[in-house]
């Protein structure tokens, strides 16, 4: 008998399908600190929901002013802008933090912004504004708190990424090389953290419902308009990916894949190499095929 025959209930059967990446479960926390960038809608609102009703307290960070706060966000939710381009803006988000609760349990960088295109049509103000947001957002978030979760000795940072940082099809040149490096960020600070008490996971979901496809650029309005018919047209929402991502949180898993999509593409790619090149190859072609090849 092979160990996929065996019968295994729901929920052991899904955690092992994540091996080897998880790590033994362990009781789920209550009354986290919380903070969620671009938690006004998509994931970061959906996780948002999931962490308030486990009990945790949640601070939303978004673009709006704090006088505007978004209708979206829960009632029981505290809110405050942070636009995460801005270094000023994440001290504040800080020092904000340090006096309403003296500390940080979880930091989930999630602000994002969706982008495709063919690198020739990419512009070079499309490669800074994704990199600001997608990379350095991430990296200014790990730099402004990391050293408060040091301090405690506990504490976890969770990265959102994305599928596309692990599977790099074509005319996302961008938008894969971001998130591949915030996969890279979130590896290592697993490694620089570890022994300070701090843990690092990094969620990385296929595509999925949401108002992702709202931020897609124009510069290649065939790539954008393919991207967002696959985010459209996605069989889970955000508070399903939601869902999933607080059960790999409990178990302590790193690399987070939500759904089936993502774990089936992954190792896709890493145990049938020719079958993950001919897909990609076949999706090359036929997006040129569709614009003519120009």
């Amino acid at each position: 008998m092979r160990l996929s025959d065996l019968p295994l209930p729901d929920a052991a059967a899904r955690r092992l399908s994540r091996l080897p990446f998880m790590a033994p479960p362990s009781p789920a926390d209550t009354n986290r600190r919380v903070l969620i960038t671009g938690g006004a809608s998509g994931l970061g609102l959906a996780l948002a929901t999931a962490f308030l009703e486990r009990g945790d307290r949640v601070m939303v960070a978004d673009l709006a002013p704090a006088e505007s706060r978004p209708e979206s966000i829960p009632a029981d939710a505290r809110y405050l802008r942070l636009d995460v381009r801005s270094e000023d803006e994440w001290a504040a988000a800080r020092d904000e933090i340090d006096e309403v609760w003296g500390g940080l349990d979880v930091l989930v960088n999630n602000a994002g912004i969706a982008q495709g295109g063919r690198i020739e049509m990419l512009t070079e103000e499309d490669w800074r504004l994704i990199t600001d947001i997608n990379l350095l957002g991430v990296a200014r978030g790990c730099r402004t708190f990391v050293p408060m979760l040091k301090k405690q000795g506990r504490g976890r940072v969770v990265n959102t990424a994305s599928l596309a940082g692990l599977v790099h099809p074509p005319t996302m040149s961008s938008y894969t090389a971001v998130k591949a490096a915030v996969v890279a960020i979130s590896e290592s600070l697993r490694w620089e953290l570890e022994p300070f008490g701090v843990d690092v996971s990094v969620i990385c979901p296929s595509f999925f419902r949401t108002n992702l496809a709202s931020s897609l650029n124009s510069s290649d309005p065939a790539a954008a308009e393919f991207a967002s018919k696959l985010i459209t047209r996605a069989k889970l929402d955000a508070d399903q990916i939601a869902a999933e991502v607080m059960l790999a949180l409990d178990a302590g898993e790193f690399l987070i894949l939500p759904d089936p999509d993502a774990r089936k593409n992954y190792r896709a790619k890493r145990l049938l190499p020719a079958v993950y090149a001919k897909t990609m190859l076949d999706m090359g072609r036929k997006f040129a095929a569709a614009t003519g090849k120009n």
